[in-house]
């Protein structure tokens, strides 16, 4: 199950993110392009996981429980780096820390309905979401110094980047609204001992 290949994918999405953390800390040019095309990479697997599972027939627990998992550890380190190095334009810690809340939101949620054995299904909104961040996050770890490398030095990375940002983190609450109200319709009176 382990060395199924969606599984392997999902595994390198982990197993990328302190190659990425190194290249965002380093903050050369040609690091900042290494960052984002680990990036890339790591983000393409998040795609091919899934599809791959489904048309291999390898679809598993394991793979269902960990894609989740390694989406918001990629994400949430990345953000994390960007903020932490200094990577992020003004104002752009703010839709860094509403994206951050609304993955902690909606994993709580996910874990709670998973003991009710209730499915939180990922609604094409939220697809749209994703899209929007990766490529968002993408360009932000790029930044100038690596755009200058593949040609693109002229166009202005942290302004695309953050603008973008701030439209995945209108599309996070919007979202995450949708996932808290769909919750909350299957929260029962208190159990006892809890």
């Amino acid at each position: 199950m382990i060395s199924d290949l969606p599984n392997i994918l999902t595994l390198s999405r982990i197993g990328a993110i302190p190659l990425l953390v190194l290249f965002v800390a380093i903050g050369a040019p040609w690091a900042d392009f290494l960052a984002a095309l680990v990036f890339l990479i790591a983000a393409v697997t998040d795609y091919l996981d899934g599809r791959l599972a489904r048309e291999m027939a390898q679809l598993s627990d394991f793979g269902r429980m960990l894609d989740p998992i390694a989406d918001k550890l990629l994400i949430g380190a990345t953000l994390m780096a960007l903020v932490g190095f200094g990577h992020l334009p003004g104002w752009g810690i703010y839709p860094a820390i509403v994206i951050m809340l609304r993955e902690i939101l909606v994993s709580g949620l996910r874990e709670y309905l998973a003991e009710l054995r209730i499915g939180l299904p990922v609604t094409r909104l939220a697809k749209w979401k994703t899209g929007v961040q990766m490529v968002a996050l993408g360009l932000l770890l790029l930044g100038s110094g690596g755009a200058r490398i593949i040609g693109l030095g002229w166009l202005p990375m942290a302004w695309i980047g953050g603008t973008l940002l701030w439209m995945a983190a209108v599309l996070t609450l919007v979202t995450g609204w949708d996932y808290l109200t769909a919750g909350l319709r299957h929260v029962s009176a208190p159990r006892s001992g809890v």
